[in-house]
């Protein structure tokens, strides 16, 4: 066939055959939970396994408690934090005075890209904004309360996702939190019980749409609903622009906290709660956001060291959860002048030397049948589908130097088992038709391939 007759003909032809030759047809999403509750979550998220959240804002100049020191000192009149601001602070300083002396004078983009990629995170997600409505970038919706015209009069989000994306392979992720605690607008809406939106419509939807499209970011991380309902935020909406429309369609993920009773309801990935660890497989694909310092998501100066998580619970933390099909968030917060403490810097660069040895058994991995070991605990599986290997990831090395696993089915003469960093094949026996006794190497502490758990991968089981 030749001609614009013939290539239509062809095409025609094409179409109703089925056969690859032809653009397929964008799928369109309504504004309803049934139409974008059944939207393929990108396949990236799921392969990523490990992110890096960042809570980063005014919050960090006085570090002190809680990122949510404006809501405890104002609002609830908490004792402690009362009593810090009348012992280091004038009569009269508001929580607006912190702006100017949110500095990030020691932020150094670069540097910080260079430490995510040392921890083996696949994304990261920075607080654009927070509760308490500074922008980390001169957002128009945010007058003279932005990190443009205040403070560090910097683009903080324009520049770490230019480092992102420049030094990395991370996905870049922007939380945003839907309300302000004490926003005149949604002040006055919630004294109407919701039924009037001037601050979705004037504030926060316009700020949301205002980050996708200038900075592209592949997880929209919402939060903060104010106890008001997702038809409030017009939640459906936005997200039908954002997978319908907008600049990252094909790759972005969301949450689920779009609205009072949305959470571990509708959206993307489901979050549920702060620090959620099941233990068990859900239906959905979900997410773990925890913090290394138990107290606090935003940096405060009052933490002690026991306050920080150790890598072993760190590294804990992240097998029962990718095993359960999760992914983790592993927050940090930096300071006020844009220093991430060493302390975090420590425990990332830890991660990052842990999935070094042991990340086949983390990122592209599966669930398996089993989540973790009948027999033995602190043994966690995972599954590796393109090379059909089961990971069995245990925490405790034993002292016998015999591990016992109850689930694996081996297979005489053909199940050989190998632990991560280590270059021969381990010897085995199977117990029946269920179970095997591995014998592992004797090793120096020197020698050994990782400080903080193994991996032994074990092909042609059951």
């Amino acid at each position: 066939m030749s001609g614009p007759g013939g290539r239509a003909a062809l095409a025609l032809l094409l179409l109703l055959l089925g056969l690859p030759g032809l653009p397929h047809a964008r799928p369109r999403y309504e504004p309803t939970w049934g139409s974008l509750d059944a939207r393929p979550l990108p396949a990236w998220f799921d392969e990523a396994k490990f992110g890096v959240f960042i809570h980063w804002g005014v919050f960090s100049v006085p570090s002190f408690g809680s990122e949510w020191f404006w809501w405890y000192w104002q609002k609830e009149k908490r004792e402690p934090y009362v009593k810090f601001m009348d012992a280091n602070y004038p009569p009269g300083f508001s929580y607006e005075d912190f702006g100017p002396l949110f500095t990030a004078e020691f932020f150094d983009p670069n540097q910080w890209a260079d430490i995510l990629k040392a921890s083996g995170a696949r994304y990261v997600v920075l607080t654009s904004k927070h509760h308490e409505g500074f922008t980390l970038w001169g957002s128009k919706y945010s007058w003279n309360w932005n990190a443009v015209d205040v403070g560090p009069k910097r683009d903080l989000v324009a520049e770490l996702a230019t480092s992102v994306k420049n030094r990395t392979d991370l996905h870049f992720g922007l939380y945003h939190s839907l309300f302000e605690w004490f926003n005149p607008l949604f002040l006055e809406d919630a004294t109407n019980a919701f039924n009037t939106s001037k601050f979705p419509t004037s504030k926060s939807l316009p700020e949301l749409y205002e980050i996708v499209t200038k900075y592209q970011p592949e997880i929209i991380w919402s939060d903060g609903d104010g106890n008001a309902p997702d038809t409030y935020w017009n939640s459906t909406g936005f997200l039908a622009w954002l997978y319908n429309d907008s600049p990252v369609r094909d790759t972005v993920v969301t949450n689920d906290r779009w609205g009072a009773g949305s959470i571990c309801a509708h959206g993307g990935f489901y979050t549920c709660s702060d620090r959620y660890n099941p233990g068990r497989l859900l239906a959905r694909k979900w997410e773990n956001c925890m913090t290394i310092d138990r107290g606090s998501w935003g940096y405060r100066r009052d933490a002690r060291l026991r306050d920080y998580l150790p890598i072993e619970d760190l590294v804990k933390q992240l097998v029962e959860t990718v095993s359960c099909g999760g992914n983790l968030l592993m927050n940090i917060g930096p300071t006020h002048d844009g220093r991430i403490a060493v302390v975090f810097e420590e425990r990332l660069r830890q991660v990052g030397s842990w999935l070094q040895v042991n990340g086949e058994a983390i990122y592209g991995t599966k669930p398996w049948r089993a989540q973790n070991d009948t027999v033995t605990p602190g043994v966690w599986y995972t599954f590796t589908p393109k090379e059909g290997k089961v990971n069995a990831i245990f925490l405790n090395w034993p002292v016998s130097g015999i591990l016992e696993l109850g689930e694996p089915r081996a297979k005489p003469g053909e199940t050989q088992v190998k632990l991560a960093g280590y270059r021969e094949l381990l010897k085995w026996v199977a117990l029946g038709e269920k179970g095997m006794v591995i014998a592992l190497p004797q090793l120096t502490p020197q020698q050994m391939p990782c400080q903080w758990g193994w991996t032994l991968q074990l092909t042609d089981v059951d």
